[in-house]
């Protein structure tokens, strides 16, 4: 579990890490996190969102694995956290690789979606007798004649916590639609003059999941071999203030043809499989486009609030009841 809470904590891992941890959690570079008994974690305010209202009977909760405990079977996910934060797996059989997103642009989709939507209950609000549902009970039908075109309008694409730069937008057009993709991230570098004449390639962002150790190690092993050349020195000069890579090209180099190589040889340019996998709210795994993920979280979100009021309600009731008792009990104290 350690290590999933690491990963939670760091900002190169996640869009919108769920862990605010103190101590060493791991570098970019690949160093693994300090052991558990040198550091300190809470949750960030972003996941007590995503937590929000689980005491007020809004999600079912099942037996954990040896029955001695109650564990929720979804979380209320104020934010929608599958987009938001991505995810990579394997099991049984399938695979899921979805990108993270930008809070912001998913926002605005979901507001668009709800706009043109129509929703029918298949139940009321009851004043008692309310017994626990989930939101395929409570919600009929949600009706969106919005379009995924619609919907990208608003998402224009991935947005990768170590940021870089996203190639094809017909890829990324591709995923909304069909939910497999193949988009291809770049490391943002700039080909800077010296005072000498010479030039400098300065690598600032590096595309996701990339290794700023093994990326410098790998452009070392390549010039050593001459694959790559033009290169006379190859620098990390990363600080607290952010990630920089220098490399000082030979007086002869053309820094147009060593940059290409670069993307062309190393991690510089990757490639990000996508394939949108995910579990819909009757438990079974399904390649899901744009519209489908949101449609579906609308409607948690509505079973949600709707479980959160009868609860409200019902507490609110024997309240009343009580104080309706001591009422009585004020007018007949003497």
């Amino acid at each position: 579990v350690y290590q999933t809470m690491v990963r939670l904590a760091q900002e190169f891992s996640m869009r919108y890490p769920l862990v605010d941890g103190q101590g060493n959690f791991g570098s970019i570079d690949g160093d693994s996190a300090a052991a558990m008994r040198y550091t300190e974690a809470r949750l960030s305010k972003i996941a007590s969102e995503i937590l929000e209202d689980i005491d007020k009977d809004t999600v079912d909760f099942v037996d954990n694995f040896d029955g001695s405990q109650q564990e929720p079977l979804t979380l209320p996910a104020k934010l929608p956290n599958l987009l938001l934060m991505g995810s990579d797996g394997i099991a049984v059989g399938m695979a899921t690789k979805i990108p993270p997103h930008n809070l912001v642009e998913v926002v605005n989709a979901i507001k668009a979606l709800i706009a043109k939507s129509k929703v029918t209950l298949n139940t009321e609000i009851k004043d008692e007798g309310i017994e626990r549902q989930n939101y395929k009970e409570i919600i009929g039908n949600l009706e969106t004649p919005i379009e995924v075109e619609e919907l990208c309008e608003h998402i224009k694409g991935p947005d990768f916590p170590t940021a870089g730069i996203i190639y094809n937008s017909e890829e990324i057009k591709k995923m909304y639609q069909t939910g497999k993709a193949s988009i291809i991230i770049r490391g943002v570098a700039e080909i800077v003059e010296k005072k000498t004449g010479r030039f400098q390639i300065v690598i600032t962002e590096l595309p996701y999941q990339v290794n700023k150790a093994k990326l410098i190690t790998d452009i070392a092993e390549l010039i050593k071999k001459k694959k790559i050349d033009g290169i006379s020195d190859l620098r990390d000069e990363s600080d607290r203030k952010g990630l920089t890579v220098a490399i000082d090209l030979k007086k002869d180099a053309k820094p147009k043809n060593v940059l290409n190589s670069l993307y062309k040889f190393t991690e510089l340019q990757t490639s990000f499989p996508a394939n949108v996998v995910a579990l819909t709210s009757e438990g079974t795994p399904h390649l899901l486009n744009l519209k489908q993920i949101l449609v579906e979280y609308v409607c948690h979100r509505q079973g949600v609030v709707v479980r959160r009021s009868q609860y409200e309600l019902i507490s609110a009731k024997d309240r009343a009841h009580i104080l309706e008792g001591l009422l009585i009990a004020l007018d007949s104290i003497d």
